[in-house]
């Protein structure tokens, strides 16, 4: 954890409360926790276009707990990061309850990845292999429990379904009677990848469910954001493409717009982003207002004064 961001960072009060937030009634937005892109710079972005909850990229627990360096590397805030959910890989109760005591004046409360289908978290005993793991799941969410006195810290999971929904359910339902405090949930099972997303099964667990659910998967804009809610009657939307695509529009652009790329330019010179992933975020951002020669050409940039140069010659910026 950086000391220069983290230090100023121990909040009062962390005022948007999750919790609370899921109650209003409202919509709750929510980016995804992405490997790689939803660092502090990208979450900085998204919540000036009406992002109410931010997740980290998943860190594994045990490097986090283990070395400094990883702690320096993976996870950085700052005052203005808030609310903000803290996403750890991990398989072993006592490791996690660890990170979260580490993360816990940082943050508003960690998230524990019961959803990835990769092969090497699966084969680590992390991810979408503990949809088949409950009662270690039920473990984790008490030792972080007693572990962390804040009992406004919240200890949520973002899950995949099985083909058997009845152990999805199965699933949360154990997961709630230990104090977890919500559930994100993607819909399709942890062999699929772009087949259409099962936004019944969604509403089902949200049927069988007290405590709020989240619905993730192929959200690409505000309308179809809140036609998933409709559908599937959750508290919230989690999206991860779709923002990568288009960082505003959970304020309800079809396409980003150029203040938004303005903003990324700003947000991620000030916050000392590394140029692979400046670069990155805006090819994806750009990839449906620019032609293919120009992507040809703003691709091939290697540098932060070519891009800020393309910018400027092609948008004003």
């Amino acid at each position: 954890m950086k000391k220069d961001c983290v230090g100023t960072t121990i909040c009062q009060e962390r005022k948007k409360d999750p919790i609370e937030m899921f109650h209003s009634g409202h919509l709750v937005k929510v980016c995804a926790p992405m490997v790689r892109y939803s660092k502090l710079a990208f979450r900085t972005l998204v919540r000036k276009y009406n992002c109410d909850l931010c997740y980290t990229p998943m860190i594994v627990a045990a490097d986090f707990v283990r070395s400094v360096k990883a702690r320096d590397s993976e996870f950085t805030t700052n005052q203005g990061d808030c609310p903000l959910i803290v996403q750890f890989a991990a398989n072993d109760a006592r490791l996690l309850s660890d990170a979260a005591r580490i993360v816990c004046p940082y943050a508003n409360g960690i998230d524990i990845n019961c959803g990835c289908p990769q092969r090497w978290a699966m084969a680590e005993g992390y991810g979408a292999c503990l949809i088949n793991k409950p009662e270690l799941v039920q473990d984790m969410v008490k030792q972080v429990r007693n572990q962390v006195e804040n009992p406004r810290f919240s200890v949520s999971i973002k899950i995949r379904i099985h083909d058997d929904l009845t152990r999805t359910v199965d699933l949360c339902r154990k997961a709630e009677a230990t104090g977890v405090s919500w559930v994100a949930v993607h819909g399709r099972t942890a062999e699929e990848r772009h087949q259409p997303v099962h936004y019944e099964a969604i509403k089902i667990i949200k049927e069988n469910m007290s405590i709020p659910v989240i619905a993730n998967g192929d959200i690409r804009n505000l309308k179809e954001a809140q036609n998933v809610c409709h559908i599937t009657g959750t508290d919230g939307v989690m999206v991860a493409r779709g923002l990568l695509a288009n960082p505003a529009m959970f304020a309800g652009y079809e396409e980003t717009p150029l203040k938004c790329i303005w903003d990324w330019v700003d947000i991620a010179l000030e916050l000392g982003t590394p140029y692979m992933c400046f670069h990155q975020h805006l090819m994806y951002m750009m990839e449906k207002i620019t032609s293919r020669q120009e992507k040809r050409v703003f691709n091939a940039l290697s540098s932060t004064s070519a891009v800020l140069d393309y910018l400027t010659d092609h948008y004003g910026i």
